[in-house]
């Protein structure tokens, strides 16, 4: 499901069906703040991950799923509701051709921006949770999620992005 914005004060635009609950403040929430995108084709889609921290990263395991369409230009930050305060995780995948089927062409990314080689990636291996744990109290909780995409025959950021 694509989701629709709401405008925020000064910072851009806040993509997503909870846009408004980020807005407001008031509520337990993560604001992602994409940066790195290699275009601004396709959609993006955030998930977060709580509980066990064995669970994060699973491919049904998501407790929030926002999927929007990609933004022609502008700050790219997308609103993730969680229940209660507490340690989340949260992956980040730009579906460039959105098409909804994951592609050589894709990029993605997680909390904390850990290193994924390719191969981490092929078999499976989740991102250490010390590195993509974010700690969200009774309000907005800013973060930043790089994407990266394959190059070079590993992941990487699009050059010029500063992690």
């Amino acid at each position: 499901m694509l989701a629709p914005s709401v405008a925020a004060q000064g910072k851009g635009t806040i993509l997503g069906p909870y846009a408004a609950r980020c807005a407001a403040g008031n509520e337990p929430s993560i604001l992602v703040n994409v940066v790195g995108l290699k275009n601004r084709n396709g959609a993006l889609r955030a998930r977060t991950f709580g509980g066990a921290t064995s669970t994060w990263f699973e491919k049904k395991g998501w407790i929030t799923r926002v999927e929007v369409p990609a933004p022609s230009s502008g700050p790219v930050r997308i609103c993730l509701p969680v229940s209660a305060p507490g340690t989340y995780a949260v992956d980040l995948r730009h579906d460039m051709n959105g098409n909804g089927e994951t592609d050589k062409s894709d990029g993605g990314g997680a909390s904390g921006d850990p290193k994924v080689t390719l191969l981490d990636f092929i078999l499976g291996r989740k991102p250490s949770p010390k590195v993509t744990a974010v700690h969200v109290g009774n309000g907005v909780t800013e973060i930043t999620v790089t994407a990266m995409y394959l190059r070079n025959g590993a992941l990487r950021p699009v050059e010029g992005t500063t992690r």
